[in-house]
């Protein structure tokens, strides 16, 4: 990021970018960032856009070749276009000896570090990986949103918000501008006004679900999971959630026994900082034995499906009943 900030201030730019990672609200934003830095409104003659896995190599060459019509550059924008995940030799080739007049920014999900695109991109210009944002960062910025509109926040309200919302910045921002438009005649930004407007995201549930199975609250982890079903959210994609905040438990337990907390226990775990707490207790829950149980009645909720033995929805109740119950039951 630092990187397209100084070309931009200086008015130095790379031949080429690459702006990968999970962070896809700042890959938007430094995307239009370098667009805008680099073009003039509505020059449709010297910036192109391609997007997707059918673009043809041989014309984005071509015109990448292009000389600019009365401008100094010629800018492409190209975005995801699975060049990174395979590498294409002629774009390659082509990168090696880009013209001093074109700019190419590519715009991808998926990235191969190993592919001769991606190297060639490394050597002739910058490569920008925007990941998941740390909570000191996050906070920083909703802060200064939220100071903008004339508005304040307690410490205890935002680690709510972000409890809610989690690190994605896109969730943040369109929770946020719910908040602020809820908020319209008020300085204080309350707890109660996150818990009216802001929308929890799916982990929440499978969160609060994990935490009525650990309690045998067999009741309140089926209507949840009623709640998800209600909310067309497919039975194995809430399988897939249960099982991998299980793993992150055992994961949890077992790194607290070892004396690792805070920070490195969330670096570790690839959880958020603010939610280090949430995860330790709710771990405190559960018994070596209740999550291996509970992990292998995961197992064969699966395999019952892939067998066609259990339909998905039904197979997912009785993975619930079982996990949440205080004996064993067998899939």
């Amino acid at each position: 990021m630092k990187t397209i900030d100084e070309d931009i201030k200086n008015g130095s730019f790379k031949h080429c970018y690459l702006l990968c990672g999970e962070e896809a609200y700042l890959k938007k934003q430094y995307r239009d960032k370098l667009v805008h830095a680099m073009t003039v409104r509505g020059d449709t003659m010297n910036f192109s856009s391609y997007e997707g896995k059918d673009i043809n190599s041989s014309e984005l060459i071509d015109m990448a070749k292009t000389l600019p019509f009365f401008a100094e550059r010629r800018v492409i924008l190209v975005q995801d276009s699975g060049f990174f995940k395979k590498s294409c030799d002629p774009l390659c080739d082509y990168l090696n000896e880009i013209n001093e007049s074109t700019c190419l920014i590519f715009v991808e999900t998926e990235i191969d570090k190993r592919t001769k695109t991606y190297k060639a991109v490394k050597k002739n210009g910058a490569v920008i990986e925007f990941g998941v944002q740390k909570e000191a960062v996050l906070i920083r910025w909703i802060l200064s949103r939220i100071s903008k509109e004339g508005k304040k926040i307690t410490k205890e309200t935002m680690q709510l918000f972000l409890e809610r919302t989690g690190t994605d910045m896109s969730h943040i921002d369109r929770e946020l501008e719910k908040l602020l438009c809820y908020t319209l005649e008020r300085e204080v930004i309350e707890a109660l006004d996150v818990e009216t407007i802001v929308t929890g995201r799916l982990e929440n549930k499978i969160f609060e679900m994990t935490d009525a199975i650990s309690s045998h609250n067999r009741k309140k982890a089926l209507e949840l999971y009623y709640d998800l079903l209600s909310l067309k959210e497919p039975p194995m994609r809430i399988l897939y959630l249960i099982i991998r905040q299980l793993r992150i438990l055992a994961e949890v337990k077992e790194l607290v026994s070892k004396g690792c907390a805070g920070s490195d226990l969330a670096a570790k775990v690839g959880v958020p900082e603010f939610a280090v707490r949430k995860y330790i207790k709710q771990a405190k829950g559960f018994s070596n034995e209740m999550l291996l149980n509970a992990l292998k009645a995961g197992a064969g909720a699966e395999e019952a499906v892939k067998t066609g033995r259990l339909n998905d929805k039904i197979a997912v109740e009785l993975c619930i009943v079982s996990c949440s119950s205080k004996t064993d039951f067998k899939m």
